[in-house]
């Protein structure tokens, strides 16, 4: 049985392996110089944000990859997916290369798209067998930090570069080095840990909630105008480096723990346990596996194959559609909706979404820890649901021309988006069980390009026809269409997710 102190730190690699993998969170901060720089048009740019959600339709490559080779080895594989992606593209701006046409830029953002699935498998595989009897709140908790890349990103580039043109380099090249270098350091730690018997771990996570917490208000603080203007460039990331390094001093504590009292425990454990050790750690196994058996929906492992003929799987996929895709694509176009809007500040709008979009991966957590033994509890997908309402109003307020209503529904959008997204990861193993996860969650969010393309697509459509000669477009009208279409199917799948809570809810009272 491995002890806590691994257990904690590689939970502390996932945390780290996601703060730098959210890379296409960071396109609004650099599409439009991308946009100058490469002379496309606003269809060819949208294009580019679909690519790199299309990598998600080849996600189950990593899914079937993880039950074959060891966890390491798909890390290593996803940075370097990634390290071509962006890579090369920084080289062809650079000049260094000058061989690449549209559709090769296009096929490498698909391939860098691709290279955030791999690591994103690895951290939840690891997590949820790490972690078994705290699921929700382990997995939610790293997630947030995925939220937190583009402030991460965002936060490093402002340090050292201000030039328009070379922060759209800076981006490409720190997109590219970032995860490689990180999965390196990470892989030692990222790996399955022999749990063996269920421990009480809740003070851990009330401590990594604290840091958490104070890492997210430092995030939406420093995003603020008013302070980011005084705050200098690299004292802000040196305070996010900072806080990233924190959750290191709980595997510590742990480490400490064990060399105060391992002494101790062993010789009363000789003494007093004697030969009842085995049958103890073997009870306690057992209540643990019937615990998570007890789980709903951890009943039935269900294959990918039998899971797209259930119609619960397709209300979900639609659900998740238009709810998280689309707060995915309409983050993906916050660069241009704020240029056609006249709002100068992209870079705190894409910080401010990244913040706030860190605290909605987190609440699901904070909620599951704290009120699981409540019991008024409702289902997940009431929870997204409940969600996607305020989504929907928030899409409608972009209506209003006032530049507040712009941050507010940002805010909004990123919270309600996070959650979802950090929901979803428990959503799939409720439904369709933990055995197969890798796979099935991989093909759920197979919908993010499909909606990146319609959305997206549409988006760009409506924007072109309302654009002058050169196809740029300033004013309200814009995206005033896409916005209504956007908060209507917003409040359609919310509809969906109270009709998948219903039968949900209708299976578990026959059952």
């Amino acid at each position: 049985m491995a002890s806590k102190t691994l257990q904690w730190l590689s939970l502390v690699g996932i945390i780290w392996l996601q703060s730098v993998n959210g890379t296409n969170s960071n396109f609004p901060a650099y599409s439009s110089q991308l946009k100058q720089l490469l002379s496309m048009s606003q269809v060819q740019l949208n294009n580019l944000a679909f690519a790199s959600d299309a990598g998600k339709l080849f996600g189950f490559f990593s899914g079937i990859a993880s039950l074959y080779l060891p966890l390491w080895v798909v890390l290593l594989i996803g940075s370097t997916l990634g390290l071509a992606g962006y890579g090369l593209q920084y080289l062809f701006i650079t000049n260094q290369i000058s061989s690449l046409s549209y559709a090769h830029i296009f096929l490498l953002t698909v391939l860098a798209g691709n290279s955030i699935c791999w690591i994103n498998t690895v951290c939840y595989v690891v997590t949820i067998q790490n972690f078994p009897s705290d699921r929700q709140v382990a997995v939610g908790l790293t997630t947030s930090y995925q939220g937190l890349s583009a402030k991460i990103y965002t936060v490093l580039v402002d340090s050292f570069t201000f030039s328009p043109v070379r922060r759209a380099k800076a981006y490409l090249l720190l997109s590219s080095l970032s995860p490689l270098l990180v999965s390196v350091v990470a892989a030692p730690l990222v790996r399955d840990v022999n749990v063996g018997t269920s421990t009480n771990m809740k003070v851990g996570f009330v401590v990594m909630f604290l840091i958490t917490i104070a890492t997210g208000v430092y995030a939406v603080v420093s995003s603020l105008g008013s302070v980011s203007s005084r705050l200098p460039p690299l004292c802000n990331a040196i305070g996010i480096l900072v806080f990233l390094l924190a959750p290191l001093a709980i595997p510590m504590a742990e480490k400490m723990k064990e060399k105060l009292l391992n002494g101790e425990m062993k010789v009363y454990i000789e003494e007093n346990v004697g030969d009842h050790v085995e049958r103890i750690e073997s009870g306690v196994k057992v209540e643990d596996d019937h615990t998570r058996e007890g789980e709903v929906g951890a009943k039935e492992e269900i294959g990918v194959m039998l899971m797209l003929k259930r119609v619960n799987f397709w209300l979900y996929f639609f659900v998740y559609l238009s709810g998280a895709t689309l707060g995915l694509v309409y983050l993906n176009n916050l660069g241009q909706i704020a240029e056609s809007r006249g709002c100068s500040g992209t870079s705190s709008l894409v910080s401010l979404s990244s913040s706030f979009g860190f605290f909605g991966r987190l609440m699901p957590s904070l909620l599951d820890f704290f009120l699981s033994k409540s019991r008024y509890k409702i289902s997940r997908p009431a929870c997204i649901g409940v969600l996607m309402a305020p989504m929907a109003g928030a899409f409608f307020l972009l209506l209003d021309t006032a530049n507040i209503s712009l941050y507010i529904s940002t805010a909004i959008i990123g919270v309600c988006t996070g959650a979802i997204t950090s929901i979803s990861v428990s959503t799939t193993t409720e439904l369709f069980g933990t055995k197969n996860f890798s796979v099935n969650h991989n093909v759920v969010v197979a919908n993010i390009p499909i909606g990146s393309f319609l959305f997206g697509y549409s988006a760009a459509l409506l924007y072109h026809r309302e654009g002058n000669e050169d196809g740029k477009c300033m004013g309200m009208e814009c995206y005033r269409n896409t916005f209504i279409l956007w908060g209507s199917l917003c409040l359609f799948g919310t509809f969906l997710a109270l009709v998948l809570h219903a039968r949900l809810r209708k299976s578990h009272s026959h059952t």
